[in-house]
């Protein structure tokens, strides 16, 4: 995946990219209300989540994936203790 990432880094650029992540982004926001609704397909969700999914693979890879692991082992940390406390 890297040299995809790569590549696509070297075609666009990165301003390119952050935007595309944001479009993407955006109709993954755009299918859920309207799966939701009833207007769409659970098919035509997973297939924004395939794009978003690989837009978060190439900023994962443009920020540092040990940064953003650490970032996700905090989170979860966090998630695992909103979850024992009672309500």
């Amino acid at each position: 995946m890297t040299n995809l990432y790569q590549a696509t880094l070297k075609k666009w650029g990165e301003e390119a990219q952050y935007d595309q992540a944001v479009e993407e982004c955006a109709e993954l926001i755009i299918a859920l209300k309207h799966y939701r609704r009833g207007k769409i397909s659970s098919q035509a969700v997973v297939d924004e989540l395939a794009d978003v999914t690989l837009m978060l693979g190439q900023l994962t890879w443009m920020f540092g994936e040990d940064k953003v692991a650490d970032a996700v082992n905090s989170k979860l940390k966090k998630l695992h203790k909103l979850l024992a406390t009672p309500d």
